[in-house]
Order: C-alpha cells, then sequence, then structure tokens
C-alpha cells in the first residue's frame, strides 16, 4: 500500500499543468505534421504522374507533328513527278496506243534524280503505264510484284497519294503509290507512280535524342494502318503486342509503360510513345525522404517552442499557486505584512470568485456549445444541399467559358449540353420535379444526343420530328431519354458502320400524343424481343441485352402510374424490331385540356 501511496503521489508530481500543455501541445503537432505531410505527398504525387504524362503527350504530338511534315514532304515531291511535263507527255503517248523508245525512257533518270535530290528518304522511284509494263526503271518488269489491294487502293485516292505501308518485297522499305492523272486527257488515268521510301526515314528519334537521360527509357512505335510496324524501338512482335491493347497503360513484358497514341491525318498511320511508369514516378521517394526529414525538423523546433511557451503560459499559475501554499502554511512572514495582506486576500477572493464563476460559465458554455453545434450542423447540411449542384454548374460554366475563350467551339458546345443536362437531372423543372412539358423533355434528349454525337461523331446521326401543337403538352420528367439512350447503346453502336436515331411526337387521334424513339440498328428477332417484354413486366430473371429492359421497365411503371387508362388500353410501350432493320419503341399519353397546368 505504502509502493502505491507513493505512485500515486509521483504521478501527481508529473500531472501538472505545464506537462499537460506540452503534452496537448506535441500531439497537436504530430496530428497537424502526419495529416500535412500525408497531404502533400498526395498531392505532389498526382502533379509528378501529371507532369509525366503532360511531357509525354507534348513529345508525342511533336513526333506527329513531324511525321505527317516527312509525309507531305513525299506527297509534294511525287505531285511535282506526276504534273512533270515529259512524265505527263510520255504516259499520254503510251495511252494512245505509241510505245516509248529507250532514249525517252532513260530522259526519265535524270527527272528522278532531280526530283529524289530533295528528299533523303526516297530510295528509288518507279513509272508503270495502265497496262503494267514498266517505263522506269529501265527493264520490263511487270506491275503485278504490286498486289491487286494496292492497286485498289492507290485508285481509291484517285490522283492522291496511297500509303501502302512496309513493303513486303523490299525489305526496311515503305510503298506508296500514286495514280498519275493525264491533265491534257481530261484528268484520266495514265499510269502509276511507285515510291519507296526508306525505313530509316520515320525514325522521330535522332543520336543527339536517343543521348538524351530524359529520354533514355521513352519508346516510339510506328505502324501502318493495318497495325504493321514501320518504326520500332522494340522488336517487332513486343510492338504489335502493344498495338492490341487500349488504355492509358500497357504491358511490355512485365513491366507497366504509360502509353499515349497519335494518329497521323495524312496517311493513317499510328504512332505510340511509351514511357515506364516508374519512370514517371522516380521524383516520388525522393519527395518521401523530404517529408521525412521537414516533419523531423519541424517536430524538433516545435518540441522546443512548446517547452517554452508552456512554461511562459504556467509561470503567473504557479506564482499564485506558491502564494496560495505561502497563506495555506502561514508564509505572510516572508512577505512585508501590509503589503502581503492585501495581496493574500486578493489571491483568495479571486480564487473563490473565478471558481464560481467557472463552473457558471462551463454550464452556459455546455449549452451554447451543444446548441451551436446542432444550429451548425442543421445549416452546413442544407448549405450542403445547395452547394453541390451549384459548384458543379458553376465548374462546367466554367470549363464552357474557358473553352470558348480558346475557339474549342465543339467542346464548349458539348460542356454547355453537360451542364443544361445534370441541371435538368438534379434541378426541378418550373417548380414541380414530377412532371414537365414534352418541349423540355425533347431539349433533355437532343442535350443527351449532342454528347453522344461528340463520342461517336460520324457514326451517330440523330433528327428530332415533333408537332408544334404537343411540345407544351405536361409529360412525366426523364421518360424519354431512356429509351435514347438504348436506341443508341443496343441499336447505333451495334451496327457496323453509321446509325440514327429518331423522335417522332405526333398526334393520330384526339386527345392523344404519340411519343416514337426509332434506330435502324441491327434489331431484334422474335426469341429476343419476347425475352425484352417479359423482362419489362417482370417475368425474366436475366434482363436481354445486357440490361436493355431495366431503364424500359422503369419508364413502363412510371406510364401506367401516370396513364392508367392509355396503358391498359395499348400496354404503355409498344416495342417493334425487325432484325437487320431496326427498333421502334413508342407510348401514348393523353392530351390535357388546353390551359390546363402541369399537375
Amino acid at each position: 500500500m505504502r509502493k502505491w501511496a507513493e505512485r500515486l503521489i509521483n504521478m501527481r508530481e508529473i500531472n501538472t499543468l505545464r506537462n499537460q500543455i506540452f503534452v496537448v501541445f506535441t500531439l497537436t503537432m504530430i496530428l497537424v505534421l502526419t495529416f500535412a505531410g500525408a497531404f502533400i505527398y498526395r498531392e505532389v504525387s498526382v502533379l509528378l504522374r501529371q507532369s509525366a504524362a503532360k511531357h509525354i503527350q507534348q513529345t508525342a504530338i511533336q513526333a506527329n507533328g513531324r511525321l505527317d511534315a516527312l509525309l507531305k514532304q513525299i506527297d509534294s515531291l511525287t505531285t511535282q513527278v506526276s504534273a512533270d511535263s515529259y512524265v505527263q507527255k510520255l504516259l499520254l503517248k503510251e495511252v494512245q496506243g505509241k510505245r516509248s523508245n529507250f532514249n525517252e525512257r532513260q530522259s526519265l533518270l535524270q527527272i528522278a534524280n532531280n526530283y529524289m535530290a530533295y528528299s533523303s528518304g526516297i530510295s528509288s522511284l518507279e513509272l508503270y503505264t495502265l497496262d503494267n509494263r514498266r517505263l522506269f526503271p529501265l527493264d520490263d518488269s511487270s506491275i503485278n510484284r504490286i498486289s491487286g489491294d494496292e492497286l485498289a487502293a492507290a485508285n481509291a485516292q484517285k490522283g492522291r497519294i496511297a500509303w501502302i505501308g512496309m513493303d513486303s518485297r523490299v525489305p526496311d522499305t515503305v510503298l506508296a503509290i500514286r495514280r498519275i492523272n493525264l491533265m491534257d486527257n481530261s484528268y484520266l488515268p495514265g499510269g502509276y507512280l511507285v515510291i519507296h521510301i526508306n525505313r530509316e526515314y520515320f525514325d522521330m528519334y535522332g543520336p543527339e535524342v536517343m543521348n538524351d537521360p530524359a529520354r533514355s527509357r521513352e519508346f516510339m512505335l510506328l505502324s501502318d494502318s493495318e497495325g504493321n510496324p514501320i518504326i520500332s524501338d522494340i522488336d517487332d512482335e513486343a510492338a504489335q503486342s502493344v498495338f492490341a491493347q487500349t488504355g492509358s497503360t500497357v504491358m511490355l513484358g512485365q513491366e507497366r509503360m504509360l502509353a499515349v497514341r497519335q494518329h497521323s491525318e495524312v496517311a493513317g498511320w499510328r504512332l505510340v510513345l511509351l514511357m515506364p511508369v516508374e519512370a514517371a514516378t522516380e521524383g516520388i521517394s525522393v519527395l518521401r525522404t523530404a517529408i521525412y526529414v521537414s516533419i523531423g525538423i519541424a517536430a524538433i523546433v516545435f518540441l522546443l517552442l512548446t517547452l517554452l511557451l508552456s512554461t511562459m503560459i504556467t509561470r503567473p499559475i504557479q506564482r499564485l499557486r506558491r502564494s496560495m501554499r505561502a497563506v495555506k502554511f502561514g508564509g505572510l512572514r516572508l512577505i512585508p505584512v501590509s503589503r502581503n495582506r492585501f495581496r493574500t486576500l486578493e489571491i483568495s477572493e479571486l480564487n473563490h470568485t473565478y471558481n464560481q464563476m467557472v463552473t457558471h460559465m462551463n454550464e452556459l458554455i455546455q449549452v451554447v456549445y451543444e446548441k451551436e453545434i446542432t444550429q451548425s450542423r442543421t445549416e452546413l447540411k442544407a448549405l450542403q444541399a445547395q452547394i453541390n449542384p451549384h459548384f458543379l454548374f458553376n465548374t462546367l460554366e466554367a470549363f464552357y467559358w474557358s473553352l470558348e475563350e480558346k475557339e474549342e467551339s465543339e467542346l464548349a458546345r458539348t460542356i454547355l449540353a453537360m451542364s443544361g443536362l445534370f441541371r435538368y437531372v438534379i434541378g426541378s423543372a418550373a417548380g414541380n420535379e414530377e412532371r414537365v412539358t414534352i418541349r423540355d423533355e425533347l431539349e433533355h434528349a437532343q442535350r443527351y444526343l449532342q454528347i453522344m454525337k461528340m463520342r461517336l461523331v460520324d457514326r451517330l446521326n440523330w433528327s428530332i420530328d415533333a408537332d408544334e401543337r404537343l411540345l407544351q403538352a405536361p409529360i412525366p420528367k426523364l421518360i424519354i431519354q431512356p429509351l435514347v439512350e438504348n436506341a443508341i447503346l443496343h441499336g447505333v453502336e451495334s451496327r457496323i458502320g453509321p446509325g440514327s436515331v429518331t423522335i417522332r411526337v405526333f398526334s393520330a387521334r384526339s386527345g392523344i400524343a404519340t411519343i416514337a424513339v426509332i434506330d435502324d440498328g441491327l434489331g431484334m428477332d422474335e426469341e429476343t424481343l419476347t425475352l425484352l417484354k417479359q423482362s419489362i413486366e417482370g417475368a425474366a430473371s436475366q434482363d436481354p441485352k445486357n440490361g436493355a429492359g431495366v431503364a424500359m421497365s422503369n419508364v413502363q411503371r412510371r406510364l401506367r402510374l401516370y396513364y392508367p387508362n392509355t396503358a391498359e388500353r395499348v400496354g404503355g410501350l409498344q416495342i417493334d424490331s425487325k432484325s437487320g432493320v431496326g427498333t421502334t419503341v413508342s407510348f401514348e399519353i393523353t392530351i390535357p385540356p388546353e390551359g390546363d397546368e402541369l399537375s
């Protein structure tokens, strides 16, 4: 018992106000530095990754620009060869059935050498007639050495250069063909110009770039339109594996690589730049060490400052404590009587008043604190509910004006459409969340179609055909867009080539409006259509066509809730689909008398 009593006394001696302040400040410092270090580490890591991605993206754009410049140079030189007066005259003579003699053909050598001198990439030029005879070089080789597909590609270009890709018959050579049209013969075909280009001509990285340490771990791959590697810093098998993968990261052997892809508008070739993910984040380890060192130095400085601060704060209280203890043990004789008596009386009264005041204030503070916490939480929740969508709309609006300033009109329109789409979904229409006008619903569907047009480009065509007299009729909110989404997802995207979606709003009989969403996709056979209808009615355990029945089932239930009489008469959603033709989904709604408001 004596030992426990001694330990308790020692604990009381340690449990001083000075030590409490020191411990609390120390713990606070540790928490602040830990959270600050974690936040800085995360943010800087993201910035490093973004910087690496931006660097490789800029490199890819520059390389693609250089590639297009090289291709345009070849295109320009071969255009001059095709338009050369002597070449035109010789081919016109051949078309007219007059064979060229040896001297005439030999003159082509000087013309070819003159043009080839302007480009180090062209290894050879070959000139053929329409009847598969080679005029230059001087031999009797037939044009049949070029495949029919390659000649068809040249004819399809109608005088423009056709970039065939790697020449399987001549190693390390890229093949291109241009059909020569005769200017003095109504631009009719007169022959073919075959161009062989050195493979090294398209090497974007010269020796000075390869010796740059910043790019020593970057790899560049260039392939033709068929995916055959033209230039590659890795072996052809690994390059084909990279071309087969998609996404921002690919696997090269056992290593994860950042991949940036560019497409040549001139030749239709693909350019891929690779950078190891580890190389993009190699600065993170240095950052981690810097954060640890900074936290250590800050901790030492903070501990010293905390010790000094706690001593300054507790010194007056220690004096008061010593004075009160002196009073308790009769220490007045150590102080002058008149002065000490006045001071002892003042401290005793202050201590007693202070204790009463603290007790009363703690009770008031607790009540006020609880009230403030409750009120603050209530206000915060209310403000949060307003700020979240408002912040989203403001952000999209800022993106829109930024893109307008940069003259990115197409992206700006897409951002504006997204803003309207989110505002329509999140907000309320005319103070009512349940019903809107057909006009509002069609505008919402139009914004969605604009966004999908941005993604599908030429694969999607759409139109809206609506009777103006029906546009003010009330309709449940978000009833048309799910059908449009299904038409794009399971109609247009599932077919090869462009597709179309049409929205029609018309009235076939008085008091009834019909709304139809039509696509020209693959359509459905009878079995699939039956399964879809069962899914809409909740009779099937699985949704057909990758979940197409989920949104349509929701629309069906809402139609039956809002229009019970119409739904019972015609069955709600009507689906008409034929395999290989397309699908039409329609429904009918009742039109209230003119002047009725949305209800």
